[in-house]
């Protein structure tokens, strides 16, 4: 079936288009629900004026509420215009993608048919998945990085029993206001929507760019539920001094695996391993998979030996490299995040129960 979407004539899977589509509103539906809870339960906490065990600080305060604001501001408006303004240019430049099909890119894609085939008839899947790699990469590593390595030399400075939960923003209210912001711009186009979405939403995910997106921010609130209570435990069997190395194979792991698996699979590898999850076209590289697992022993075996712990701490360092490998591997594609950091941090929840 060939279809006519704004001036370019494309195949399209009309049936295909139409069940993806509605794969997107599940989600779309799912997170919703999710947040409207969450919303719930924030207003009866704030109005009750109980304190639960999950999210201890729940006032809102002028200056919660200016970091908030410039947290959004800066990291999903001024962030997000810098790498959508590079991730066009990429697009335009090595890809070679038109005006119209750069708008596609950025769109929704759920307003009309985008179909992913017909890319890769015109361009290289390489480039293109070279590009959406920089896009996302280029959004998050920087800042994650930054904030892993100024928390990893704050613990090792000054550790505190909140050392495992340092990497999330322990603010309920944060998280129910981004998830509101991205439930709302999902279905829409336009330049703002592109500065959220689009320096992130893969080319290859096709019409489920943005929920695979959704997914992850979802679970990444989530996350934080189960992380509290993970992190609690966490602080009674490690000494202070261990701290920072708990929170560096938790942490660190998770970022160094997740960034070189999908670096050196987009650079190097042939993508021939079928995967499952959100998206157009699931495939990773053998590449990959070894630029992960090789970078992530290297980072937490380097770690063990900064801080001249013993043997069996190596041990729990390859143990590290192995899961998070096999969880970027296996897992959906859109639940990895969820999953690595929750394995991470059970690993060793496991390995300090059997120390003591």
């Amino acid at each position: 079936m060939v279809t006519e979407v704004t001036g370019l004539t494309v195949p399209v899977d009309r049936q295909a288009f139409v069940e993806r589509r509605k794969t997107a509103a599940r989600i779309f539906h799912a997170a919703l629900i999710f947040n409207a809870a969450l919303t719930i339960f924030w207003l009866i906490v704030l109005i009750s004026g109980r304190r639960p065990f999950f999210f201890q600080e729940y006032r809102i305060t002028r200056e919660g509420l200016g970091q908030i604001f410039g947290g959004v501001v800066f990291f999903y408006v001024i962030w997000g215009f810098i790498w959508f303004g590079i991730k066009t240019a990429l697009l335009t430049y090595v890809v070679g993608l038109s005006k119209e099909e750069r708008r596609q890119v950025f769109s929704s894609r759920m307003n009309a048919p985008f179909d992913v085939e017909s890319l890769l008839q015109r361009y290289s899947e390489r480039r293109i998945r070279i590009v959406d790699m920089i896009g996302r990469r280029g959004r998050f590593i920087t800042l994650a990085a930054t904030g892993f390595f100024y928390l990893y030399a704050s613990i090792a400075a000054d550790p505190t029993p909140d050392f495992a939960t340092k990497f999330l923003s322990n603010n309920l209210f944060e998280a129910v206001v981004t998830s509101w912001i991205f439930l709302g711009f999902y279905y829409l186009d336009g330049t703002l929507a592109a500065a959220f979405y689009g320096p992130q939403s893969r080319v290859m995910d096709g019409v489920l760019a943005r929920a695979n997106c959704l997914l992850i921010t979802t679970l990444w609130t989530v996350f934080k539920f189960v992380m509290v209570p993970i992190g609690a435990s966490l602080a009674t069997l490690y000494s202070r001094d261990e701290f920072a190395v708990i929170f560096a194979l938790i942490w660190g792991s998770y970022i160094v695996n997740d960034t070189l698996a999908e670096v050196g699979g987009s650079i190097l590898g042939k993508q021939r391993i079928r995967v499952r999850g959100l998206g157009d076209v699931n495939r990773k590289s053998i590449a990959g998979v070894v630029s992960g697992f090789t970078g992530a022993l290297a980072f937490c075996v380097w770690i063990v030996l900064r801080h001249g712990l013993p043997a069996p701490w190596i041990g729990l360092a390859i143990a590290i490299a192995i899961s998070t490998t096999a969880l970027e591997l296996f897992s959906p594609r859109g639940t990895d995040d969820f999953t690595m950091a929750t394995g991470n941090a059970l690993i060793c929840l496991v390995f300090g129960t059997v120390l003591r």
